[in-house]
Order: C-alpha cells, then sequence, then structure tokens
C-alpha cells in the first residue's frame, strides 16, 4: 500500500510529456515558412535598402541645414546688374566702345558657340555674393555660376559660350552679372510676414471647421447612439442609416474632401474649412454616440419616471453625463484640425501647407523651413492650451 503511494506521488511530480504530432510540427513549419515569404515579399515590394541610409546624397546636408536656418529674420535686399554683350559671330566692320564698362569686363566680346570667354570683374561691393547668367538672343537664361567678391571687390570665372536654342545660334548674346546683399536694419523678413499671415488663417480655418463640426455633430450623435434610439422599429432604422451615413463619411480622407470642394468653390480656405467639417461630424459623431451610449441608465430611467418626454429626457438625464466627454472630444478635435489643415493645403485648402508645398517645389528649402517651424510651434502650443482647457473645465 505505502509502495503505491510512493508511486502515485512521484507520477503526480513527474511532469507529463507533451509530445508534438507530425501534424502540429508541419503545421508550425508551414506557419513560420509562411511569415518569412511574407516579410521578405513586404521588403522586395517596400524596397527597403539600408546601404541609401547609410551613403546620403550631397544635397541632404543643404537641407538639413537650411532646416535649421529658417528665414524669419532679414535686412532691406539689394540688387546690383550689370549687362555685357556677346555678339555672335564677331563682325569686323562693328564699333567696338570697349570691354571694360561698370566694372565688368567681358573677353572677348564676340565669338562663336563654344568659344572661352572671360567675364571678370573689378571695383564692385566687396565680398558679396553674385550670380552670373547667360542670356540668349530671344531671352533665353542659363545660370552659369555662383561666386562671391574678394575684399577688393573682384571676381574672375572662364567658361564657354553655352549652347543655345536652334535658330538663336546668331545674334547679340551677353553675360548678366547680379550682386545681392542685404543692409539696413534687421526686421521680420517676408518670408517669416507670410507665414505669420498664413499660420493665422490655418489656426481660424481649424476654428471654423471645429465649430460647425461640433454644432452638426451634437444632434447627429443622439441620432446615432442604440440606447436612445433603439427602443423602436423606426428608431432603429434610423440609428443603422445614421451609423452607415458617419461611416461613409469618415472612410473618405480629408485630402479628398477637400479637393471635391475644391472644384466646387474653387482654391482657398473656403474648402478647406468644408473638408474639415465634413470629417469633423463624422468623427465627432462617432465619439460623441459611444460617449451617450455609455451612460449610466439610473438617471435616464428616474427623469422617465416622472413622466418626462425624449427631448426632456435628452436635456436633464443624458446631456449632464455626457458633457465632460463632449467637451474632451471636442478640443482633442480641433487639435486635430490644426494639423490637417497644414496638410489639406498642399492641395490648395488654404492655410499653411498652400505656401509649404510652393516653396518645396521651388526647393526654397530656408523658406519651407520658416513654414515647417511655425507648425511645430503652433501644434505644441494647442497642446498645452488644450491640457489647461481640459484641466479647468473638466
Amino acid at each position: 500500500m505505502a509502495k503505491d503511494k510512493d508511486t502515485d506521488k512521484k507520477r503526480v511530480l513527474k511532469p507529463e510529456r507533451l509530445d508534438r504530432t507530425p501534424l502540429q510540427i508541419s503545421v508550425n513549419l508551414i506557419l513560420i515558412a509562411l511569415f518569412l515569404l511574407t516579410y521578405t515579399y513586404g521588403w522586395r515590394v517596400t524596397e527597403i535598402d539600408i546601404s541609401k541610409l547609410l551613403s546620403p546624397p550631397d544635397g541632404l546636408k543643404g537641407l538639413v541645414s537650411d532646416l535649421f536656418h529658417p528665414d524669419i529674420i532679414s535686412r532691406d535686399a539689394k540688387t546690383y546688374r550689370v549687362y555685357r554683350t556677346y555678339l555672335i559671330p564677331c563682325d569686323p566692320t562693328r564699333e567696338r566702345a570697349g570691354e571694360v564698362g561698370e566694372g565688368v569686363t567681358l573677353s572677348p566680346d564676340c565669338g562663336n558657340i563654344g568659344d572661352i570667354v572671360t567675364i571678370a570683374g573689378e571695383g564692385l561691393r566687396p565680398n558679396t555674393d553674385g550670380t552670373i547668367a547667360w542670356r540668349t538672343q530671344q531671352g533665353g537664361t542659363k545660370i552659369l555660376a555662383q561666386f562671391k567678391t574678394d575684399e577688393n571687390g573682384s571676381f574672375s570665372f572662364t567658361t564657354r559660350v553655352p549652347e543655345a536654342p536652334p535658330g538663336q545660334t546668331k545674334g547679340q548674346h551677353g553675360a548678366e552679372v547680379i550682386l545681392h546683399w542685404e543692409e539696413g536694419s534687421l526686421q521680420l523678413s517676408e518670408t517669416a510676414r507670410q507665414v505669420l499671415d498664413k499660420m493665422l488663417e490655418t489656426i481660424f480655418l481649424a476654428l471654423m471647421a471645429t465649430t460647425l463640426g461640433v454644432v452638426l455633430a451634437v444632434p447627429v450623435s443622439f441620432l446615432a447612439a442604440r440606447n436612445v434610439m433603439g427602443t423602436t422599429r423606426v428608431g432603429m432604422i434610423i440609428y443603422f442609416l445614421v451609423r452607415l451615413f458617419l461611416n461613409i463619411l469618415r472612410s473618405v480622407e480629408t485630402l479628398i474632401w477637400a479637393l471635391i470642394f475644391i472644384v466646387w468653390v474653387g482654391i482657398g480656405p473656403f474648402a478647406g474649412v468644408l473638408a474639415l467639417t465634413l470629417h469633423s461630424i463624422a468623427a465627432l459623431g462617432k465619439l460623441y454616440s459611444e460617449a451617450v451610449e455609455s451612460i449610466d441608465p439610473g438617471p435616464v430611467e428616474a427623469v422617465q419616471a416622472t413622466g418626462a418626454n425624449r427631448i426632456q429626457t435628452v436635456v436633464y438625464a443624458i446631456l449632464p453625463q455626457v458633457l465632460p466627454p463632449f467637451l474632451a472630444f471636442t478640443i482633442y478635435r480641433w487639435d486635430i484640425n490644426v494639423r490637417m489643415s497644414t496638410v489639406i493645403g498642399l492641395v490648395g485648402g488654404g492655410g499653411i501647407g498652400f505656401l509649404l508645398i510652393q516653396w518645396i517645389n521651388l526647393i526654397q528649402y530656408r523658406q519651407a523651413a520658416t513654414a515647417v517651424w511655425a507648425i511645430v510651434i503652433v501644434v505644441a502650443a494647442m497642446d498645452y492650451f488644450s491640457a489647461w482647457i481640459r484641466e479647468k473645465l473638466i
């Protein structure tokens, strides 16, 4: 008897062996193979190339530098232009007025396409950035070089006469030397003034869209709440239709709505307001309705016991419970709309995004950096402001 007890104790203490069948092993191997195949294919489809990260292009350094040097403060912009004529081909009968004029020399001042020509300057403004452009007979322009004058105001650049479009290989061409600098007292740059104007437009664009969205989403949210509309068959039909309507609105991205309204009402902030309003109605309607569905049914039953109708029940039993989450959702939506309004500007919906996409397309990264930093500052300020309001009111 004692021996049987010892045997039972050993049997209890000894862990049972979990033998896996060949079928289970095969299933596990298939799952692992599918996992590896999925990520291998995904790696190829998304064209992930780590070597590109390790060998960035030369232009990246300039982009990062411009990002941390936004165009905010400037002085009055000044320019100095000198144009020197180059005749193709040379005309022996032409009277030459001299190669030097206004401190710029073009030598020689006639020749053919591909000939070597030297552009030099003396007595110009010292230590000043400049540009050399070549202009064809019919006004075509090609930038030849960027330069900077030395401490004596001199520079020299040698090149070949550029190729000209068909039909413009003969006649009067020439080189234009442009010096550009800033002088005077420090002031807000033109870029900064444009950014401030568009950033203000962005904030009010989001404010108007949020306000209109709240006004329309509040009544819609009660129609989309099952505990409010589910008491009758007609109410359930309305509930499902409103839910379907909100899902359709929410499934279409704000950018798509912006494009539709740009075609409808034209490019500008009004199209952006309409696009953000529609998406706000869909998002807030869903959040508000879920807040209504999660209320405590006790106060509702108590008010209904007094003989109150549906509207009185909503006003006295439901609204007091949902006001705090409604307010929190509204502030959060305004924060989202401020960020979204910067995006819809990329397609012409007004706001700061309209300027940002223009500067990026023109490779004006310092100006684009000014807009980016303005967006960062405003979004961060909105986050702290909304948190402060929630703390005070909720």
